[in-house]
């Protein structure tokens, strides 16, 4: 995984840190997807199933954070956590 920082201009554009983009041609389309705390930019060329999974997880994680923020979660140990797992 690679991390860089970058920020928005004043007309809300956003440079992609070169070592980042290094496969990203240009006038590619890329597809983001906000969510409440995280920002995920997919290539619109790799519109597949992948993206479905994107997309599912980040509703399954933000949901699972705002019940854990309520107080509405449960202790599991490990190997019930791993059955609960497999049902998702």
């Amino acid at each position: 995984m690679e991390i860089a920082i970058t920020k928005m201009s004043s007309k809300g554009q956003v440079v992609i840190p070169f070592e980042l983009r290094e496969d990203i041609l240009e006038g590619e389309k890329l597809i983001i997807i906000k969510t409440e705390n995280q920002m995920i930019i997919k290539k619109a060329t790799e519109l597949d199933k992948q993206l479905n999974e994107d997309i599912e997880f980040a509703k399954r994680t933000e949901e699972a954070l705002k019940r854990y923020e309520k107080g509405n979660f449960k202790s599991l140990d490990s190997k019930d956590f791993l059955k609960e797992l497999e049902t998702w």
